[in-house]
């Protein structure tokens, strides 16, 4: 099989295309390396191209035939959520044009199956345990873009009768190869390796929300089980058949900000204390998902632990640190 991977250069889309390669798929990259990294996924074929350009239909169509591509994967987005409320124009062009532009090259190519990239971002404030069927309520333009990504993929499905799957994964850490680490300071993991490298006590926001400790509860998803749930989706287009699916992907147990931060403190032998300052708006008590049907649907579940995140995301950070 020959995959297409948007976004492929990036955190979690390297760890895709690695693992693509390893069991002997082909994977061509599509990627304009403003956030992703050529080396990462040195040895595949690497398109350089920005997904909104004007030739963007044109050149994909032309790279999906050459390379005779069977299936695409679709990462490539913008992510971070306090610059697309600053920005929402930016993101809504850049995230859905670049989906629709993917589309389009499908048609064109007659690709039949797409797996998208979604994210939790969907259920916005939503508390407790969440299913795919609990109420999309977006607090971001990041979130809407993603929800509307849903729409559109299931339109497609729905007017070319083709496969198609979307992935609403929770919060990813972690690293499956050290030299794959997330290098971005946008979540946890890598905003409290931040801190400590500058010598200053990782932040936790707000500890008086309705949790054992005061901190919110979150899931967290090794990025490893993330990229194997894009191969199981990959492998499930065929038995879910024409039409477009929607799974969570998470562990199902949540983990709090606290314990988190206390567990990197302590893999890397630091003796900074967390400091506690105000909450930030929006942020919900706990959101952890419910992963039933994923698992029935295409036989998925996450087998790695927030001791596995923590563990990895440190090898990584001194990899990083070491080079």
């Amino acid at each position: 099989m020959t995959v297409l991977v948007t976004g492929g250069a990036g955190y979690i889309g390297s760890h895709v295309v690695r693992l693509l390669r390893d069991r002997g798929e082909t994977a061509i990259v599509v990627d304009d390396l403003s956030a992703g990294r050529a080396e990462r996924v040195a040895g595949a074929e690497l398109v350089q191209l920005d997904l909104t350009s004007a030739d963007a239909i044109e050149r994909l169509t032309e790279a999906m035939r050459e390379f005779s591509v069977d299936a695409v994967i679709h990462f490539a987005a913008l992510k971070a959520v306090g610059e697309s409320v600053e920005q929402p124009a930016r993101y809504y062009r850049h995230n859905l044009g670049s989906l629709a532009n993917v589309l389009l090259a499908c048609e064109a190519a007659g690709v039949e199956k797409v797996v998208f990239s979604s994210s939790a971002a969907v259920y916005g404030a939503a508390d407790g345990p969440v299913t795919e069927d609990s109420p999309t309520q977006p607090l971001s333009p990041y979130g809407e873009t993603k929800l509307a990504g849903e729409w559109l993929m299931a339109a497609h499905a729905h007017a070319r009768g083709v496969k198609a799957t979307s992935l609403r994964y929770f919060n990813v850490a972690g690293a499956g190869w050290p030299e794959l680490g997330d290098t971005s300071v946008m979540n946890l993991v890598p905003m409290v390796l931040e801190r400590l490298d500058a010598g200053k006590p990782p932040r936790i926001f707000g500890d008086d929300y309705n949790t054992p400790d005061g901190t919110c509860i979150r899931d967290y998803i090794h990025v490893l089980d993330l990229a194997e749930a894009h191969l199981a989706a990959l492998d499930g287009l065929d038995r879910l058949g024409v039409g477009h699916h929607v799974f969570n992907i998470g562990t199902g147990v949540g983990s709090s900000v606290r314990q988190i931060v206390d567990a990197i403190l302590d893999v890397s032998g630091s003796d900074l204390k967390a400091e506690v300052v105000e909450r930030r708006a929006g942020d919900p008590d706990s959101i952890v998902a419910t992963v039933d049907r994923v698992e029935e649907a295409i036989g998925w579940r996450a087998q790695r632990t927030v001791t596995d995140i923590v563990a990895s995301a440190w090898a990584a950070h001194e990899h990083h640190q070491a080079g």
